[in-house]
């Protein structure tokens, strides 16, 4: 398999599962979607989902969609990412720019869906929310300990499923990042992937955020009529953080394929 047959299989897989998860985000988080509210546990399975949505047109490279996951293959000691894929710097680097590139066109189509819902949300948070993660309680010491904790599971368990023939395919990871998302997540939203948080972040950044209100302009010959104007409402995309839901989840990707040579 070529090394550009496999950016092009990380890239759509990773722009899908971007576009799912960070659709059902959008969906519990935005004004006036009718999923406004669906609860934490929408969003795993959301997630869930679109992992598995992702994995299955990711095929051809091994549907691996995550940095930390190609990260924790190569120091598992495989001799391949997928068949007729050797471990290689060079198709590290590949896989790598597929899933980055993937993530920000994945959060830019989930933006393209969900427009007229980002003009109607006043919240700039919530906006940030849908692309990127943030905790709960800032700590960047712990919060780097989750994302690790987190991430050393997920890879830890991927890992397992290709020695183990249970059959359920990408259905397995996507239970698996359920399961994550309902035990540990809550303390700064399992970003568990670089790509799936970078990627977005930036594409937070670069896109326009704007609130459409109904404003009242006063006429001395019309008295008053409401006037739609449109005001800034994004914050900053939070690069204070950013560097937390990388590095963590790829020190935990790392740990988990050298403790698998242990266990496996």
């Amino acid at each position: 398999m070529s090394l550009a047959t496999v950016f092009v299989s990380e890239l759509a897989g990773t722009a899908v599962l971007l576009l799912l998860g960070g659709g059902v985000v959008a969906n519990v988080l935005l004004a006036k979607s009718k999923g406004f509210d669906g609860g934490w546990l929408l969003i795993n399975i959301g997630w869930g989902f679109g992992v598995m949505a992702g994995v299955y047109i990711a095929f051809k490279s091994g549907g691996h969609l995550n940095p930390a996951v190609t990260l924790g293959i190569a120091s598992s000691g495989a001799d391949e990412y997928a068949p007729g894929v050797a471990v290689s710097f060079g198709a590290t680097l590949v896989y790598l720019a597929g899933q980055f590139l993937g993530a920000f066109l994945g959060a830019c189509a989930t933006y393209l869906t969900y427009k007229k819902h980002f003009d109607a949300e006043p919240d700039a948070g919530k906006k940030l929310a849908v692309f990127a993660t943030g905790p709960e309680i800032r700590d960047y010491r712990w919060n780097l300990a989750t994302e690790f904790i987190a991430t050393f599971v997920l890879v830890l368990v991927i890992v397992s499923l290709g020695k183990t023939p249970s059959g359920l395919g990408p259905l397995a990871a996507a239970l698996l990042v359920v399961g994550i998302g309902a035990s540990l997540g809550g303390p700064t939203g399992y970003a568990i992937n670089p790509a799936r948080d970078l990627g977005p972040r930036i594409a937070h950044a670069v896109l326009p955020m704007r609130h459409t209100a109904a404003a009242v302009a006063h006429s001395p010959s019309l008295g008053a009529a409401a006037a739609p104007t449109a005001e800034e409402t994004k914050d900053s995309s939070d690069w204070a953080y950013a560097w937390v839901p990388v590095l963590g989840p790829a020190l935990g990707g790392i740990a988990a394929g050298l403790v698998s040579q242990l266990i496996f």
